[in-house]
């Protein structure tokens, strides 16, 4: 059966039928560190939505090494090393990567800009999405599941 939103490697896959509740391209000094990018678009499910065929797979670190107690475990594949997700130890949600955790870039559009800070140097963003100091606004943390 063919799912909505789809991902991971030939080891581990993850997928979700349910529309993810937060897309964005993030300007955050832990994302450029961890993906070596100059932004990422990131997409956040709720953490029920996001299925995993093999958890047993997954290989977890730390997602900010300065922050190794932080509530985010970078998830990648014990076989491949392919990175496969970011998971909450709380439980709120699970955040994947599209560009690189096999998923359609196209399919998740990132509707804005996230922790961009102009002290940092970078240029702001001129494609016409709102650009916001950290996540949207309106932005609710999920209960843990």
């Amino acid at each position: 059966m063919a799912h909505k939103y789809a991902g991971g490697c030939e080891h581990v896959h993850t997928h979700s039928d349910r529309d993810p509740i937060d897309n964005h391209t993030c300007h955050c000094s832990v994302c450029k560190r961890v993906t070596g990018q100059a932004t990422t678009h990131v997409v956040f499910f709720k953490y029920g939505d996001l299925a995993i065929d093999n958890p047993a797979g997954l290989k977890r670190q730390p997602f900010n090494d300065q922050n190794p107690n932080g509530p985010l475990e970078l998830c990648t594949c014990a076989k491949c090393g392919k990175p496969i997700m970011l998971d909450d130890k709380v439980k709120r949600i699970r955040v994947i990567v599209p560009n690189l955790m096999g998923y359609d870039a196209k399919g998740l559009p990132a509707t804005y800009h996230a922790f961009f800070d102009p002290a940092a140097g970078a240029a702001a963003p001129k494609d016409g999405r709102p650009v916001h100091p950290g996540l949207r606004p309106d932005f609710v943390w999920p209960t843990p599941a």
